[in-house]
């Protein structure tokens, strides 16, 4: 029989507990909640509920949601999802000291955001119209910003910089950073 750690669908999953970083621990170790995968939320909701795993230092559950958001979202909205599901995993690597697959990520992340002008999208909760959003801002994110962002956090960790997961979040929506 495989001991292989088995979901309730009979799938493989791994359940060892994970670090806010999503590196596995010793079973029995101490680690942080695992984002559930295959949540539907809406897109406001993804990108808050991504905002607060930026800020508490955990890139690579924000990066769950992301992924949940481009598999279950309409098809036309994946490159969205995904370029910042790459964006999340190059701060998850360039955390965790990997500073080639770091950088890749976020310069690969950022140069598919550069590809998006927000025409299509929501605009933001509150705008006065439903119109959609306006360029470069689907759904309030701010992707000339999070671009930005990505490239210079990429120059920076080439250059052998330590990174802080949560001190270098980005701030999806462009406004001011946590309390």
């Amino acid at each position: 029989m495989n001991a292989r750690d088995r979901d309730d669908e009979g799938r493989a999953r791994n359940a060892r507990p994970r670090d806010g970083l999503g590196r596995p621990l010793p079973y029995g170790a101490q680690g942080v909640e695992r984002q559930p995968e295959g949540v539907v939320r809406s897109p406001g909701e993804t990108v808050a509920q991504a905002q607060r795993l930026l800020d508490a230092g955990m890139p690579f559950h924000a990066h769950e949601v992301f992924e949940d958001a481009w598999k279950s979202g309409p098809g036309a909205e994946a490159p969205l999802w995904r370029a910042l599901a790459q964006l999340a995993v190059g701060l998850t690597h360039a955390a965790r000291g990997n500073a080639v697959g770091g950088a890749r990520l976020l310069r690969r992340g950022a140069l598919a955001l550069a590809g998006l002008d927000g025409a299509g999208y929501a605009a933001a909760p509150g705008a006065a119209d439903g119109a959609g959003a306006a360029p470069g801002t689907p759904y309030g994110m701010d992707l000339v910003g999070l671009v930005r962002w990505a490239r210079e956090l990429a120059e920076r960790v080439e250059a052998g910089a330590v990174v802080d997961a949560a001190a270098e979040a980005p701030r999806l929506t462009g406004g001011p950073g946590p309390a």
